[in-house]
C-alpha cells in the first residue's frame, strides 16, 4: 500500500468528497499536498507517495529512460502495474474513509497527471473529476476497447505551460481532440509558464474545484 498524507475535511462528514494526488516523477507526497489549504475545506485530501525510489532521492510511479539520442521511454509496464495498485488503493481509500462513492476524484501533475488520465478511463466508474496539470495522455497505457458511455460523468480540468521544456506544450494540444472524440467534458488552458504551476493557473484550477467539486 501507498505511503500518504491526508487532510480531513473541516467538518465531520459521514461520507466525504475525496480528491487524490499523486506527484510528478522525482517528487514526492509533499508536493501537491502544499495546494490543500487553497482547496475547499469541504474535501477529504490525499496525497500519495509513489512505489519507487529513485536514486537521486523522489520517487516515480514508473521509470523513464533516456535513449542516446536523447528520447525519453517509459516503462509502460511499470505504469500498468501503477495503475492497478492504484485502483486497489482507491478502494482501501473508499472502504477507510466512507468516501462517498459518487465524489473520488484525482489531482495529478506531470507523470501523476499521465497516470490520472490512464486511471480515469481504464476505471472511469471509481473517478468523476480529474485536475490533469503539464501532463499527456500516454495511448500505450489506455483502455484497448473503450465504453464511451462508460465515460459520460467523467470531467477534466486541463493545464499546461506554453514554456515547458520537460513536456512541450504539443503534447498537450492534443489532449482536448482525444478527449473530444469520447465525448469527454474537459476545460483546458495554457498559461505564460514552464513545468509547474503558476499563481493564475492555481487560482483558475481552485475556481473550477469549487464549481465541480
Amino acid at each position: 500500500m501507498f505511503k500518504y498524507l491526508v487532510k480531513h475535511p473541516e467538518k465531520p462528514d459521514k461520507n466525504p468528497k475525496a480528491l487524490l494526488m499523486l506527484h510528478g516523477f522525482g517528487s514526492n507526497e509533499t508536493d501537491l499536498f502544499s495546494m490543500a489549504s487553497y482547496l475547499p475545506g469541504n474535501l477529504l485530501i490525499i496525497s500519495a507517495r509513489a512505489p519507487i525510489t529513485l536514486e537521486f532521492g523522489g520517487y516515480a510511479w514508473y521509470p523513464i529512460y533516456v535513449e542516446a539520442h536523447g528520447n525519453k521511454i517509459s516503462d509502460n509496464q511499470q505504469a500498468f502495474d501503477s495503475l492497478l495498485k492504484l485502483s486497489q488503493f482507491v478502494d482501501f481509500l473508499q472502504d477507510k474513509y466512507q468516501i462517498n462513492p459518487e465524489n473520488f476524484n484525482l489531482l495529478g501533475f506531470s507523470q501523476g497527471a499521465i497516470l490520472s488520465y490512464a486511471l480515469a478511463l481504464n476505471y472511469p466508474e471509481k473517478i468523476k473529476n480529474i485536475i490533469a496539470l503539464s501532463g499527456y495522455i500516454n495511448e500505450d497505457i489506455m483502455p484497448v476497447q473503450e465504453i464511451i458511455e462508460n465515460y459520460r460523468y467523467l470531467n477534466f480540468f486541463v493545464s499546461h505551460g506554453i514554456y515547458d521544456d520537460i513536456i512541450p506544450v504539443e503534447a498537450a494540444r492534443k489532449i482536448p481532440p482525444y478527449l473530444q472524440q469520447r465525448q469527454i467534458k474537459h476545460l483546458y488552458k495554457e498559461y505564460s509558464m514552464g513545468h509547474e504551476v503558476s499563481y493564475d493557473c492555481l487560482n483558475d484550477m481552485t475556481g473550477w474545484v469549487k464549481e465541480n467539486i
